[in-house]
């Protein structure tokens, strides 16, 4: 249940300007800020069943969008591949080496590490 909430948190970065501007409001304040579905209706001035369709709606078109171009699942491969790479990195510095390989390791280290801070 968390790991489709992330999901579904994800795709919204990925392809929320897609939604329409209340699906995208109603899935911001669901996903993101964490708010029930009368929290969102009171506040946006709909019903439950409202913000739960509009929700629903929406989730269904960025699995679609999703489905289609894959950019999530590729951005995630890629983010655990640059993790096992700096992993790897790390322990390449453990290992006795001269000081021309312990700087050419730390700066893949840290190069890798900085990708993986900018997502």
């Amino acid at each position: 249940m968390a790991e489709d909430r992330v999901m579904q948190s994800l795709l919204l970065d990925f392809y929320g300007q897609l939604l329409t501007d209340k699906q995208r409001e109603t899935c911001e304040l669901y996903f993101n800020e964490d708010l029930s579905l009368a929290e969102i209706a009171e506040q946006c001035g709909i019903s439950r069943q409202g913000v739960w369709d509009n929700v629903r709606r929406a989730v269904a078109a960025l699995e679609e969008i999703e489905e289609k171009t894959g950019l999530v699942r590729r951005f995630s491969e890629t983010q655990r591949s640059l993790e096992r790479l700096h992993d790897k990195a790390e322990g390449l510095l453990s290992l006795p080496l001269d000081e021309k390989a312990r700087a050419a390791a730390n700066e893949l280290s840290d190069g890798l590490k900085a990708l993986l801070e900018r997502g």
